[in-house]
């Protein structure tokens, strides 16, 4: 453990003690520099540490205080059943499918990255010389896959670089990951609620699933194992770090026993890692790669929401699938763009994408608290929401909401947010809806998510009371 880091571990026991009280002034970083004989950077650490974690928060131009730790809203709750097969329902959406700031789960690069990616770019240029006429390394280039194993080994994942393969984003991943591991008509067990971008291709690459219900740490592991005791089910997916849409993030316990059920009755599961590195805290969790022995874990994730969707560049490790997962992704592609991957390995060779990382997981975790603070508010305490520990996305529930109305106002307004049908195949979260918060909210963010309070107030029934 670093200074800083136990440096903060002193002061959280000093909060949950009682010795210092919620609402008290913190030192000043000057003053705790001086008390402590530490660098004002090991303080800066320190405070930023704390304040990922909720535990002080920062006021302008009166320095730090003590945070309340009590829930200040009610989270969603969830749905328990009984998971069976079925297939997935691939009907047109019936809401605005603009992409508007409140939709896709995004956000914006502030300018010191834009400037180093910019630098970097142009040394990606200079380093491919005469290489401008070739094709880029079908598996990856090396220079990337090594940037990637150093950059992850940092976090005590260790892999070799030949063991990866670079692809289109996280989605063409998990693609040819099903294609490499599955064929049509086979049974995918997936968490309940599920990305519907996953869904989707489920649905289109014609697999049917098995929804594992979701709960405050994970997923039904013991239904899970039951279908493959049954052998139900012959791959699974699941996003494992601050899954979208419900923002949970499956514990070290529950990752270690989801690749134990892997090696164990040697099914496939492909883990959707895309969030892993936008932790709200300082502390990137392990994947269940990490615990994987018998390479039945394929692991996938992409820069795609920890640095830019629009570079359309991602990976995989997929152990012991990796001869048939290479010569799957080499059939229809000729590799990703080596201009981009040269670009992405100098960015994380140079260090800058780890402060990226760091500032993006701050700024969310700041726009989060806004997004909920707004909504708890403006909204009735009978709305549910979460209050995810990475990501960026939040999961709302309204009790008695009126969806067909909701959603023709929501699709009238041209208004985007994903409402919960689209996030399982069975009729389980028709009062739920997504809303992404990596935006300021402000601008547009604000004026949408201002129509969407109203609308949730029009069309719900709070005080509705049932009578014989």
């Amino acid at each position: 453990m670093s200074i800083y880091q136990n440096l903060a571990s002193q002061f959280i026991q000093a909060i949950e003690s009682g010795k210092r009280k919620e609402g008290s002034r913190m030192p000043s970083l000057r003053q705790l520099a001086q008390q402590q004989a530490v660098s004002m950077s090991t303080v800066v650490s320190c405070y930023q540490e704390l304040e990922s974690q909720g535990w002080i928060h920062s006021r302008p131009q009166a320095g730090y205080f003590v945070s309340s730790r009590k829930p200040t809203h009610t989270t969603p709750q969830w749905v328990q059943f009984d998971s069976q097969v079925s297939n997935v329902k691939l009907s047109a959406p019936t809401y605005c499918v603009a992409r508007g700031p409140l939709g896709v789960s995004s956000t914006s690069l502030d300018e010191q990255s834009i400037t180093e990616l910019e630098r970097s770019f142009r040394r990606a240029i200079k380093r491919m010389s005469n290489r401008l006429s070739h094709y880029p390394d079908v598996q990856g280039e090396p220079m990337l896959r090594q940037a990637l194993c150093a950059h992850f080994a940092k976090v005590d994942l260790h892999f070799c670089a030949q063991d990866m393969v670079i692809t289109a984003g996280c989605m063409s991943a998990i693609k040819v990951a099903l294609e490499s591991c599955t064929k049509p008509g086979d049974t995918i067990a997936i968490s309940s609620p599920c990305f519907n971008g996953t869904l989707q291709l489920l649905g289109q690459m014609s697999r049917k699933i098995i929804e594992i219900p979701s709960f405050e740490e994970g997923i039904d592991l013991a239904q899970l194992e039951h279908h493959l005791k049954a052998k139900r089910v012959d791959a699974a997916i699941f996003c494992t770090s601050h899954m979208n849409p419900q923002g949970i993030n499956m514990s070290a316990s529950q990752k270690q026993t989801l690749a134990h059920l892997a090696n164990q009755y040697r099914i496939p599961v492909i883990e959707d890692d895309v969030y892993l590195e936008l932790s709200h805290s300082s502390h990137t969790p392990l994947p269940a790669k990490y615990y994987d022995k018998d390479g039945y874990v394929l692991w996938c994730g992409s820069v795609s929401k920890s640095l830019s969707p629009s570079y359309r560049l991602g990976w995989c490790l997929p152990g012991r699938f990796l001869e048939n997962y290479t010569k799957q992704f080499a059939l229809p592609s000729y590799g990703v763009a080596m201009p981009i991957q040269l670009a992405v390995a100098d960015f994380i060779d140079s260090g800058q994408y780890a402060k990226h990382i760091r500032r993006r997981s701050h700024q969310l975790l700041r726009l989060k608290q806004q997004y909920i603070d707004y909504l708890t508010t403006h909204l009735p305490d009978t709305v549910k929401i979460s209050n995810p520990q990475g990501g960026m996305v939040l999961w709302l529930q309204i009790s008695c909401l009126n969806r067909e109305a909701f959603a023709k106002s929501i699709s009238m307004l041209g208004i985007d947010i994903r409402l919960g049908e689209l996030f399982s195949s069975l009729e389980l979260y028709t009062d739920c809806l997504r809303i992404n918060f990596g935006y300021p909210l402000e601008g547009q963010a604000k004026q949408e998510l201002d129509r969407v309070i109203e609308l949730i107030e029009c069309h719900s029934q709070y005080d509705t009371e049932f009578t014989l």
